[in-house]
């Protein structure tokens, strides 16, 4: 399955791109997270839905969660994009 989010809020200028990298260690995701021009952030990830919901609760559960005010999750089948996970721009 593949799942983006585009995470609004406190979001930019925070080091949330990195600390979402440093939590996807801990699971079997791929994808990639970047900064909006509209102050948004935007994260892709593709796995096992289990392991994408997991790991999107870890998100709102760790020191990120104070910082989000809205999230919009929207879901697909994967395409087998990513190769790893990456902090664009």
């Amino acid at each position: 399955m593949r799942v983006t989010v585009f995470y609004s809020g406190r979001v930019q200028g925070v080091g949330f791109r990195y600390a979402v990298k440093r939590l996807v260690c801990g699971y079997e995701v791929s994808g990639s997270v970047e900064n909006l021009e509209d102050g948004r952030v935007k994260l892709i990830i593709e796995g096992d839905e289990d392991e994408l919901k997991a790991f999107l609760i870890a998100v709102g559960d760790s020191g990120l969660g104070p910082m989000i005010r809205g999230e919009q999750k929207s879901w697909s089948e994967s395409n087998g994009e990513f190769r790893g996970f990456e902090i664009v721009r």
